[in-house]
């Protein structure tokens, strides 16, 4: 399964809750990919509850790998580059 999350929105507390009961069942019976643009100090606000996010952490950070990549948005590079187009000179 892979879970992508932007930070957009806040779960409302019943697909908070469903979220973590689909990674609980997961919980080291399948592989997850999680992607997130919020550091984990900030999920306690997309959940709105310390407990849930705690225990939630606890489950899909045991036996894990995190990549964290810090580094300039490929789209807005991108963009800037078709607004400032090299010259030939």
């Amino acid at each position: 399964m892979v879970y992508f999350y932007t930070g957009a929105h806040t779960l409302s507390k019943s697909g908070a809750e469903l979220l973590f009961e689909t990674f609980s069942q997961r919980y080291e019976r399948a592989s997850t990919l999680v992607t997130s643009n919020l550091p984990f100090e900030e999920w306690t606000e997309v959940f709105g509850s310390e407990r849930l996010t705690g225990a939630l952490l606890d489950r899909i950070t045991h036996h894990v790998h995190i990549l964290e990549m810090n580094g300039d948005s490929y789209r807005l590079k991108q963009s800037r580059r078709k607004r400032n187009p090299p010259s030939d000179h």
